[in-house]
């Protein structure tokens, strides 16, 4: 028997929670104290997720499926990098040079 595919809503969800988790649970094991703000971030991206399937309205701020628009990614991966210690990471252009 052939199991049904999986909804695209649903695993954007599910992805987005589990990455905000990991992030605060990796901050937390490192020792490492987040800003008020970051800590008022994770919280509210993930009730919104929780309640609403996305964290945002607008849909010019990310696709379609999403569940965090570009912006939130980008923070998000910001606030883990800091949790892992890593520096922040380099803008590159299109063309792979560094600004």
């Amino acid at each position: 028997m052939k199991r049904a595919a999986p909804d695209p809503r649903a695993q954007a969800k599910r992805s987005a929670l589990n990455a905000l988790r990991r992030a605060r649970r990796t901050a937390d094991r490192a020792g490492v104290d987040l800003s008020e703000w970051e800590g008022e971030f994770l919280g509210s991206i993930e009730e919104r997720v929780k309640t609403y399937g996305r964290a945002f309205g607008d849909p010019e701020k990310g696709a379609a499926g999403a569940a965090l628009s570009v912006m939130q990614t980008v923070k998000l991966k910001e606030i883990s990098a800091k949790a892992k210690g890593k520096p922040p990471g380099r803008r590159t252009s299109r063309a792979g040079e560094t600004r």
